[in-house]
């Protein structure tokens, strides 16, 4: 897998989508994602990604 495949599945719209998918609703899923956005994504994922430039 590349880093862009890697990144891409770990998109917050991505993981919210796929929450959808397994029937987490809207409030849940979107709640899940927020966290996840500010606590995962922006911290190790696009961080990992500004340093590989």
């Amino acid at each position: 897998m590349t880093g862009s495949e890697i990144k891409h599945y770990m998109n917050p719209l991505h993981v919210y989508c796929r929450l959808r998918d397994v029937g987490l609703g809207k409030d849940k899923a979107r709640c899940v994602c927020q966290w996840y956005e500010r606590c995962v994504f922006k911290h190790f994922i696009l961080k990992k990604a500004e340093r590989e430039k």
